[in-house]
């Protein structure tokens, strides 16, 4: 067991690098929105415009992303989970891949939760890895490994500080949800997460488990709108 975790820390070290020194997240919590995560001035990261900044949350837009992603995890633990997934991705980027190929590390390493029907259930997470823009379109396949394409996408964000734990995760997906509702944006959230085998929310980790201050994570909600939507 020892050993395991020397090799996931060891891993998730070097795929996702120290950031800087500047203080940028209030404790644990998502007071503010707004903090490009400083990690990805050092690896590369999505890009997105920033269509709105609310009050606790702001809404983004990716125009367009592609990840690698593991199968669905059964878990209690979204921790867990993302341990387990995130050995087999960095085995991928690493070269255990159709192409022998290594891949640049990039950030973050998402997971998508499906929550249990009750506190003792496992609960279903699928955690990806950003594909770099020079692996696209046709990166190399894994076995247990999928792509995922995301055409242009809405997001409603909030981000948080320290190191993420099952107990957080919960409260800041709430606490992001009741930030959007009665706005403009609620009806395309709500739409988005009324299909039974819908993502409930994404856990976005940007940081080496290593680093204990400047830690940026975020909740993210995906949506669609309708086109010719005006803000």
């Amino acid at each position: 067991m020892a050993a395991f975790n020397n090799l996931f820390n060891l891993s998730f070290l070097l795929s996702l690098l120290s950031s800087s020194n500047l203080s940028l997240l209030p404790g644990n919590h998502g007071e503010k929105v707004g903090v490009f995560p400083p990690t990805c001035n050092r690896i590369e990261c999505p890009s997105y415009d920033v269509i709105h900044t609310g009050n606790g949350f702001e809404i983004r837009r990716y125009n367009s992303t592609m990840w690698i992603s593991t199968s669905p995890i059964d878990d209690i633990s979204l921790v867990g989970a993302t341990r387990t997934a995130f050995l087999r991705l960095f085995g991928y980027i690493q070269g255990n891949n159709s192409n022998k190929q290594k891949i640049e590390m990039t950030a973050p390493v998402i997971t998508e939760v499906k929550p249990s029907d009750g506190p003792f259930c496992a609960s279903s997470f699928v955690v990806s890895f950003y594909v770099p823009k020079e692996n696209q379109p046709n990166p190399p396949s894994a076995k247990g490994l999928h792509v995922q394409k995301w055409g242009p996408t809405y997001v409603a964000v909030r981000q948080f500080g320290g190191f993420v734990n099952d107990d957080q995760v919960g409260e800041e997906a709430a606490s992001l949800y009741a930030s959007v509702a009665g706005t403009i944006w609620s009806d395309a959230i709500d739409k988005s997460y009324s299909g039974e085998n819908s993502t409930e929310y994404i856990v976005a980790q940007y940081n080496s488990p290593f680093e204990f201050r400047n830690r940026v994570n975020e909740i993210w909600l995906t949506f669609d709108m309708e086109d010719g939507f005006a803000i």
